[in-house]
C-alpha cells in the first residue's frame, strides 16, 4: 500500500461548498471564490487500520472527495495561474471522506464560534491508497461515490466543480503558503448524510469505468469520555 503521502501531509486544506446541489442541500450561500478550512492530521484513518468513531451526541456526516497532494511549494500565485500549471504541481490523488459533526458544526455556526471541532475529531478523514497522478490524466473526469450498508447516497462526477483545482491553488497560495506534500481536498456532490454506529461506508473513485481506489469503513461508537453538549 502507497500511504507515504499522508506521512508529508503537513496540512490539510478543505474546499467547502463547491458543488451547487450540495451548497443548496445545506441551504447554504454560494461563495464567491474558493472558501476553505483546514483538518488535523490526526484525524486520518488510513486504510485498514479500523473504525470510524462517532462521538457520543454528534450527528456524523459523511462527504466523498476528490483529493491531490503538492510536489512543490505555491506561494503567491498569479489570478491567471493556468490549468497546465496546475496539474503539473500536483504530485498524485486520492479518494478521502470529509467527515462532520453537522450538529456540531452547525450549532456553532449560529453563535458565531470557530467549528474546528465539528471536522477535527480524530479518525474523521478516512483515506485510500495513493493514486499515480498518470492514472487520471483530467481531474474533471472523476466519478466519485459513496454508500452507506450497500445504498448509494452519493455518485456525480467532479466535473461539476464550481472552482477548479488551478483557482483554487491560486486562491490558497495568497493567504498561506502551500508546501510540497500538503493535502488538498476538493469538495463533495450532493447526497450528504449521517452515518451510525454499526454501519458500513463504502466510497470510491473511478476513472474511465475503472475503479482506481476505495474506502470501505466501519462506524463505532467513539470511547473515551467525551460526549457533545450545546456549546
Amino acid at each position: 500500500m502507497s500511504l507515504k503521502y499522508l506521512d508529508n501531509a503537513r496540512k490539510i486544506l478543505c474546499i467547502g461548498r463547491n458543488y451547487a446541489a450540495h451548497i443548496s442541500e445545506l441551504n447554504n450561500a454560494k461563495p464567491q471564490q474558493p472558501f476553505f478550512f483546514l483538518k488535523p492530521s490526526s484525524a486520518i484513518l488510513r486504510p485498514g487500520e479500523g473504525a470510524l468513531l462517532i462521538p457520543r451526541g454528534t450527528v456524523a456526516h459523511y462527504e466523498v472527495e476528490l483529493a491531490f497532494t503538492l510536489n512543490r511549494d505555491l506561494k503567491n500565485l498569479s489570478p491567471d495561474f493556468s490549468a497546465e500549471e496546475a496539474l503539473e504541481s500536483i504530485d498524485g490523488y486520492a479518494v478521502a471522506i470529509d467527515m462532520t459533526a453537522r450538529n456540531v458544526q452547525d450549532e456553532a455556526k449560529k453563535k458565531g464560534l470557530p467549528w474546528s471541532i465539528g471536522k477535527g475529531f480524530d479518525t474523521f478523514l478516512p483515506m485510500s491508497n495513493f493514486i499515480p497522478k498518470s492514472k487520471i490524466p483530467d481531474p474533471y473526469n472523476v466519478t466519485l461515490s459513496l454508500s452507506v450498508d450497500g445504498v448509494t447516497k452519493q455518485h456525480d462526477k467532479t466535473d461539476l466543480m464550481l472552482f477548479p483545482i488551478h483557482k483554487i491553488l491560486s486562491h490558497m497560495s495568497t493567504i498561506m503558503t502551500l508546501q510540497k506534500g500538503d493535502l488538498i481536498l476538493t469538495g463533495t456532490p450532493k447526497g450528504v448524510g449521517p452515518i451510525n454506529p454499526g454501519s458500513v461506508m463504502k466510497a470510491e473513485l473511478s476513472y474511465g469505468g475503472e475503479v482506481l481506489e476505495t474506502i470501505e469503513v466501519a462506524a463505532e461508537e467513539k470511547p473515551g469520555p467525551y460526549q457533545y453538549k450545546e456549546i
